[in-house]
């Protein structure tokens, strides 16, 4: 009861600080979204199916994506800049419950985009939406594995160093990563880097979970996602304890 108590205090302090970061962020990850599915299309001049559906699919992963790796990080590396962060360790709570609190808020700023594009991408062009029962378990496994890694770099490194890795990221992810587009327009070499990466698996769960009788994900991506989540939240919480 009592870790009950300490999730509910943080979750309160953590939402009343940045509340009107949060709600911005969460509009903003909706723009994005229905700019991925409307925009991107733009730059094609007669999309097939295939083409839109990856589009639809891939727009979820990549709010995942931003939101995890791009934005926290950078959020994380204000709070280290400003003092926040030090704030925070005298906290009487447990560094998990920090985490959870966090991650709890972050899911929920992603939700009003994947929605959106959704729907959005359905009612426009009705890319052929064929949605599994593993949709949800994706989607939190996905968010998580993005949060986690967001977490374990931004605490690893200087906010200067993760805000260069959260720019890398989200350049790499919608121009050099296969979440709208197949893997085998890659170069080989990039293919080979994407199946140790966790961004490739994130896409394909998804769109296995949205797509279901059009494409299907494989144990490995599964556990991919499973090992960049345990080594982001491990690393993050053991940086903590450890200062």
């Amino acid at each position: 009861m009592n870790m009950v108590s300490h999730y509910k205090y943080v979750f309160q302090m953590q939402f009343l600080r940045n509340a009107g970061f949060f709600i911005f962020m969460a509009l903003l990850q909706i723009l994005i979204s229905i700019g991925i599915v409307i925009g991107f299309s733009y730059l094609m001049p007669n999309p097939d199916t295939e083409t839109i559906l990856f589009l639809a699919t891939g727009a979820p992963t990549i709010i995942l994506i931003i939101a995890g790796m791009v934005i926290l990080p950078q959020q994380i590396g204000t709070a280290k800049t400003d003092g926040y962060m030090e704030y925070m360790r005298t906290w009487p709570v447990s560094r998990s419950v920090i985490l959870g609190a966090d991650t709890t808020i972050w899911l929920l700023i992603t939700l009003p985009g994947i929605i959106v594009s959704s729907i959005v991408a359905h009612l426009m062009f009705t890319p052929g939406y064929d949605i599994s029962w593993t949709v949800v378990p994706a989607l939190l496994m996905i968010a998580l594995t993005s949060i986690g890694v967001g977490y374990g770099f931004s605490y690893l490194l200087s906010p200067t160093a993760s805000m260069g890795i959260s720019q890398i990221v989200v350049f790499g992810a919608l121009m050099f990563s296969p979440v709208n587009f197949p893997m085998d327009r890659l170069p080989e070499w990039l293919q080979s880097l994407h199946e140790v990466l966790p961004i490739y698996s994130m896409a394909e769960v998804m769109r296995a979970s949205l797509a279901a009788s059009t494409f299907d994900a494989t144990m490995g991506n599964y556990i991919n996602l499973m090992v960049w989540c345990i080594l982001g939240f491990g690393g993050a919480i053991f940086i903590l304890n450890r200062k």
